[in-house]
């Protein structure tokens, strides 16, 4: 068999190869995602009643303020930071990523005592180990449900509301282990802190 004849089999397999792999796959996921798993495609957006864009259930955001359950700390302040005003530096590590600090590192253990478990006591939140510690990505949208029971008395005051009332909206947007068995239930702190809003518009207190 000719040379010509290999070098043009090889090319035809590879033209085949790059249309199906580069063209009509990537077509046809994006088609099966939009029918089946819509919300999930278009990156799992997080709507109000008005249909505005209020973030993604799958990033954080930072939340301070004693009308909202606070959510764990992030070395990139879940990358709403302003690079060119990176005053404190919170984007060294990239939009994403842990500080890769060791535990005995002092500028860690420094940024535990003084920022975050000062922030807490403060507020008379009971520590967790979840609103000490970072994620490893510093985007994770969830906290544990102890976290947020933690943070009930803080919220009940700020907002005139009863501790069972922030009890029960806890309870309704935990999410369970995965197919019952992976993981650790979790809360996802802008779910939760937008219920919590329309929870305050509904009722009369």
């Amino acid at each position: 068999m000719s040379f010509a004849r290999e070098a043009s089999r090889a090319i035809r397999s590879t033209f085949v190869l790059w249309v199906i792999a580069a063209v009509i796959y990537p077509f046809v996921m994006i088609t099966l995602g939009q029918i089946v798993f819509p919300y999930q495609a278009n990156g799992s957006l997080i709507k109000d009643s008005r249909g505005q864009v209020l973030g993604s259930a799958l990033i954080g955001q930072p939340f301070t303020s004693d009308r909202y359950f606070n959510s764990r700390p992030s070395t990139t302040s879940y990358s709403t930071a302003d690079p060119k005003k990176d005053d404190a530096k919170v984007l060294q590590t990239g939009v994403s990523g842990a500080s890769n600090l060791a535990p005995s590192n002092s500028a860690l253990i420094e940024r535990i005592k003084n920022e975050n478990l000062k922030s807490l006591n403060n507020v008379g939140i009971p520590p967790t180990a979840d609103l000490v510690y970072t994620s490893g990505s510093s985007l994770d949208p969830h906290i544990t449900p102890v976290a947020a029971r933690a943070q009930i008395q803080r919220i009940a005051k700020a907002r005139g509301l009863q501790a069972q009332q922030l009890e029960n909206l806890i309870n309704q947007n935990t999410d369970g282990r995965f197919l019952g068995i992976f993981g650790e239930p979790g809360v996802n702190i802008v779910k939760l802190n937008l219920a919590l809003d329309k929870m305050k518009s509904a009722s009369a207190y």
